[in-house]
């Protein structure tokens, strides 16, 4: 426990005012589903470049990532390479694309929805399929979340780990179910910012001496931390620890809530401002993330006092060690800013889903905007709650919750979406096989382990996923003629729109 103090209290509190201001404030201007799932397509580079970011990388950026460094050393590059180069990509192969596309399909606003339109699916199978799986992996990535802001009141306040859970998803919850997509795109803003500082500002004023020092100082406690390729035992990394880590990176073409950004910016040409915000942004993130872990090792093995930790405690534990509590409060805000501005939009993205791809689409057809507005702020609730009673273990990790969600994500939706921008062939039925074949090889490998089963669940079920769209669309019949003319109007809008 953080020694508890006024100071600590105060900023928590004045945070929380805060984001809860901007969420009253996005709720006066929240009208219809439009705004309310994709704030009406007037996000600004700035705001779709760090609320993309920070929805991304969540609580685990200030929790996992450093615990995992902590743990590993130099080896949690591989990860962070396979992050930034997943970023750099998704943003300059799939945001244009996705966006123009969406606007073409009749203006779809949900990934299932524009999966849906972009083959004519008159059965609505697709999208049904795509929703059901967005709600079953963001029940473990919303969860996730829950779990990163128990660990935090819990160590700050020194709360009960089931009191914690239930406080961090009050605050969540409270400005996503009024606001919408604009009250989680402009907290995002802020939350990424704040991150961002936290990750460097933390670990640069831990540092004693430079970064001579640092690496001086864990060859000491054991050389390995300083390698990329063996492991803290010595023993050389396999080709699948490799492989594993950087194919984290492969997830970003199929994360629902980071495409949600590319659909919802301005203009294409704002894209690209977008992306190299973005980019930055995530190299300046990852580099503090690991430097947190590498810095935190040392003060923990030079401070017996502290004892054994959980290493995804290691941000709060050094930011208790080193600052005065009023800066203190600031910075581990920066944790509960990184929960929110994931849950969130997990919480946003699952309640459109359950809106727009389940309730509209099979129950009542013809539902006004507003009453599928009030079926997303009612599933904001709804879903909320299933992801605290999955959150409510206390030896529950963020980085292997994320990881699941993560991989399902990317396999599921990932070659369905990229294929769907690029294939004119492509036709319903392979997008069909794809999402059913990547979203079960993630559920099926998951639980399979030793020798070829250890590699990262997200590369066999990129792999099948692929395999089954291309094979699926040749061995059926061709797209009808409507769907191949849209794909030609698309791609005039390209040229059109920048």
């Amino acid at each position: 426990m953080i020694e508890n103090n006024f100071a600590i209290t105060a900023t928590f509190i004045v945070y929380l005012a805060l984001m809860l201001f901007i969420g009253y404030y996005a709720y006066m201007r929240t009208n219809n589903s439009s705004d309310y799932f994709l704030g009406g397509r007037t996000l600004g580079p700035w705001p779709a470049a760090l609320s993309a970011g920070a929805s991304d990388m969540s609580g685990w950026l200030l929790l996992g990532l450093p615990g995992f460094a902590y743990a590993a050393g130099m080896q949690s590059l591989w990860l962070a390479a396979g992050l930034l180069i997943g970023t750099w990509a998704n943003w300059s192969f799939a945001a244009k694309r996705l966006r123009t596309y969406s606007i073409t399909t009749d203006n779809s606003l949900t990934l299932p929805d524009f999966l849906s339109r972009r083959f004519n699916d008159k059965s609505k199978l697709v999208q049904t399929i795509a929703a059901f799986f967005i709600l079953v992996f963001f029940l473990f990535y919303t969860s996730a979340g829950l779990v990163a802001g128990g660990k935090l009141f819990a160590t700050v306040f020194g709360l009960d780990y089931t009191i914690a859970v239930i406080v961090g998803t009050i605050c969540v919850v409270s400005y996503t179910l009024f606001g919408g997509f604009l009250a989680v795109s402009w907290t995002d803003m802020v939350q990424g910012l704040l991150m961002s500082a936290a990750l460097l500002i933390v670990p640069l004023s831990a540092m004693q001496g430079g970064f001579g020092q640092v690496a001086t100082d864990l060859a000491a406690i054991n050389p390995e931390l300083l390698t990329i390729w063996n492991g803290i035992d010595g023993q050389p990394l396999s080709w699948i620890a490799i492989v594993s880590l950087l194919a984290w990176g492969l997830g970003y073409f199929g994360q629902p809530h980071i495409l949600a950004r590319f659909q919802a910016t301005r203009t294409n040409k704002d894209l690209i401002t977008a992306r190299r915000i973005a980019v930055s942004w995530t190299i300046l993130a990852m580099f503090g993330s690991v430097l947190v872990g590498l810095v935190g090792l040392l003060y923990v093995h030079g401070d017996l006092s502290i004892g054994i930790i959980d290493g995804e405690k290691i941000f709060m534990i050094l930011v208790n060690v080193v600052f005065h509590p009023v800066i203190a409060g600031i910075l581990l805000a920066a944790i509960l800013a990184a929960i929110m501005s994931t849950a969130d939009s997990q919480l946003l993205v699952s309640s459109s889903a359950l809106a727009e791809d389940f309730y509209k689409q099979l129950i009542r057809k013809d539902a006004s905007s507003a009453e599928v507005m009030m079926v997303g702020r009612l599933g904001v609730i709804v879903l909320s709650l299933i992801a605290l009673w999955l959150a409510l273990s206390p030896d529950s990790s963020v980085l292997t919750l994320v990881s699941y969600a993560w991989a399902g994500f990317g396999a599921a939706f990932g070659p369905a979406l990229m294929l769907s921008l690029y294939w004119k062939r492509m036709n319903r039925n392979g997008a069909l096989a794809g999402i059913i074949v990547g979203g079960i090889t993630i559920v099926v490998w998951k639980q399979l382990e030793g020798g070829i089963y250890d590699i990262y669940e997200i590369i066999p079920g990129i792999i099948l996923a692929t395999s089954a769209i291309i094979i699926t669309s040749l061995a059926t019949a061709a797209p009808e003629q409507s769907v191949i003319d849209q794909f030609d109007e698309f791609k005039l809008n390209l040229v059109e729109f920048d």
